[in-house]
């Protein structure tokens, strides 16, 4: 079966024109914003969905392409701190360092869950950690793999949000959760990947203050980016303490561009059902239940949580019925 790998190369469209945007200055630095939060949603719904898998395909591009997601993290930061080293913190660099930010949030959301999983210590899973450590999210490995994925759509699982709680609420929540929970599963790997985020972000202050801002503040929003992914693909949606993990549990989106941009992230289901399935071999699932936009669209739903809730408790129970 041939394998049809073309169109997830797509999503290194966005670190590639971060880059350039970087590279050029001035207002060509904010080009990501105007392509992730305008272009792709616009596209997205142009595009419309798709159920089109291919289980059984060869995975040796995508695997390729996976593992230059993660590489672009680590070249969007150094590039960025280049830029700021030229330029300084002024109010256009502050564009420089949304768009870093979006971009190694993208890029650094399917490297790390992909590659992630992958052998431990092997390099496909440093190539992921190295994209985490660009972000300052070491511990997400430790606790997406040992506590999310073993209560995913339970109360006790950090990364899974109840009915009507808000995104701002959940970053609130979530994130000193999971570091808690990691810490629980993995602690002196957890306490050493912390440290050496210290380390580095006290190299960035020797160096200059402006590097340690630019630093935290595109980590800020590729946080953000990873953790409104983690908010809406379990919202909502609870397993009892006994009951078997089911497609159900999860939202799926069959959105084309966020399947292509982002390695197939919106076929959740199929990712938990069997974690260790590529991403070009995950599939769909009828009885998941589905997302009113794909995960560009999503993200400004989210935004606006009471209608956020309105419209996810609709289209649940539209579902069901």
């Amino acid at each position: 079966m041939k394998a049809r790998w073309v169109p997830h190369l797509w999503g290194l469209f966005t670190p590639g024109v971060t880059l350039l945007g970087l590279y050029l200055g001035g207002w060509w630095m904010g080009a990501t914003l105007l392509l992730l939060l305008v272009v792709y949603p616009l596209v997205e719904l142009v595009l419309g969905q798709s159920s089109e898998t291919q289980p059984l395909q060869e995975g040796r591009a995508h695997s390729t392409i996976a593992h230059l997601h993660a590489l672009c993290v680590p070249v969007v930061l150094a590039v960025l701190l280049w830029r700021v080293s030229i330029q300084g913190l002024d109010q256009m660099m502050f564009l420089g360092i949304l768009s870093a930010g979006l971009s190694n949030g993208a890029s650094g959301i399917v490297s790390a869950h992909e590659l992630g999983h992958r052998r431990p210590r092997s390099a496909s899973w440093w190539t992921a950690r190295l994209s985490l450590f660009s972000v300052l999210y070491l511990h997400f490995t430790t606790e997406h793999n040992h506590t999310h994925h073993r209560h995913w759509a339970r109360d006790v699982d950090p990364t899974s949000s109840p009915w009507g709680r808000s995104i701002y609420a959940h970053l609130l929540q979530t994130i000193p959760r999971q570091v808690a929970g990691a810490y629980r599963a993995r602690p002196i790997d957890t306490r050493n990947v912390l440290v050496l985020q210290g380390i580095w972000l006290i190299a960035l202050t020797v160096i200059g203050w402006p590097y340690l801002l630019a630093c935290i503040l595109q980590a800020a929003v590729a946080v953000y980016l990873l953790e409104f992914v983690n908010y809406i693909q379990h919202h909502g949606l609870r397993r009892g303490e006994d009951e078997r993990a089911q497609a159900v549990h999860a939202w799926e989106s069959r959105h084309r561009l966020s399947r292509w941009t982002l390695l197939e992230l919106p076929l959740h289901p199929s990712h938990h059902l069997k974690s260790s399935t590529p991403f070009h071999r995950l599939d769909v699932h009828d009885d998941a239940p589905k997302l009113p936009f794909g995960y560009y669209g999503m993200f400004w739903l989210a935004l606006l949580p009471p209608l956020f809730s309105r419209m996810m408790r609709a289209q649940h129970l539209r579902l069901q019925a």
